[in-house]
């Protein structure tokens, strides 16, 4: 997931929405802004009807774990396709490098 010089994650993961807990696919992604000084994620949840019918078109808060941590988000209206957009500031739902040599830099 690392193709654009981005951190990220795809696969499973648990929503939080609510009191509910689904499971749903993610496509997440997330890069350092250094006007601001914090770490964005944001991504696509796979279209679920689960999800739909528990938020419906608003907006929403969730919390999203991965098998990588824990991440409290904003939802949006779904897209024509049904897919959920999430995103957030702050230590990401999947692993971030953090030094030159995870970077591969020398």
């Amino acid at each position: 997931m690392n193709e654009r010089d981005e951190d990220g994650y795809e696969g499973p993961a648990t929503l939080r929405v609510e009191d509910t807990e689904l499971a749903v696919d993610v496509v997440l992604a997330g890069n350092f802004e250094p006007i601001d000084g914090k770490y964005h994620w944001y991504g696509r949840i796979r279209a679920s009807a689960e999800l739909t019918e528990v938020v419906g078109a608003r907006k929403a808060t969730a919390a999203i774990h991965t098998p990588h941590g824990t991440a409290d988000g904003r939802l949006t209206d779904p897209d024509p396709w049904g897919r959920f957009r999430i995103s957030g500031a702050g230590r990401p739902p999947f692993p971030v490098q953090t030094t030159l040599e995870e970077l591969g830099q020398h």
